[in-house]
């Protein structure tokens, strides 16, 4: 590759990551204000929630999506999109959970609740680019069907790991595993805008 044609490939990633950075965040600012204006309805009852009661939500958003895509069809009108949203959220809900401490309210306020989010959404967006610079934005090459499957088996890991009370030998823990599923939800999400 001569030198013209690297720096041009340069440019292009560079653009690239400036445009997924972009995208990402108009993602998480939509999942972010309908996860708001849940909590304006119904407070933040979910704070009940023990870590697995949480992964099995999103383990059923999950199968969901998968079964959709297998079958073509769907019986329920809430689309795909909505469900990868959900991911998104109840992840973002069970890092939440993580960080809080046991004696914490169960009630949070508007302000709080927007703050502990966007930290936990910030946090993610910086593993994102962390592995976006190493794996040079592969992601993109992927099918939605193949980070769907993805997410499941990053789900049945963190079961695991749970049924092992956290027990690991050489595995990340839980969090990191939702940290990655809020990414491929994004990705996914971000995939889905552009085909649409």
């Amino acid at each position: 590759m001569s030198f013209a044609d690297h720096a041009f490939a340069k440019i292009i990633v560079k653009k690239v990551n400036h445009q997924t950075q972009t995208q990402y965040q108009a993602v998480i600012d939509e999942c972010k204000s309908l996860f708001l204006k849940k909590a304006r309805d119904y407070g933040t009852s979910w704070r009940i929630m023990r870590l697995p009661s949480i992964t099995d939500q999103i383990m059923i958003k999950a199968q969901r999506i998968r079964s959709i895509q297998e079958k073509g069809k769907q019986e329920v009108p809430d689309d795909i999109r909505s469900e990868f949203v959900g991911i998104l959220n109840y992840c973002i809900i069970a890092l939440i959970q993580m960080s809080m401490p046991s004696d914490a309210s169960i009630e949070l306020s508007a302000e709080q609740l927007s703050k502990i989010y966007q930290e936990e959404a910030d946090k993610t967006f910086d593993l994102l680019l962390k592995k976006n610079h190493d794996y040079d934005e592969a992601w993109r090459e992927m099918r939605v069907s193949s980070m769907t499957d993805i997410i499941l088996m990053k789900l049945y890991r963190t079961k695991q790991i749970e049924d092992h009370q956290g027990k690991m030998l050489v595995s990340e823990g839980v969090e990191a595993n939702y940290r990655d599923m809020i990414n491929y939800a994004v990705f996914c999400l971000i995939k889905w805008a552009e085909e649409s």
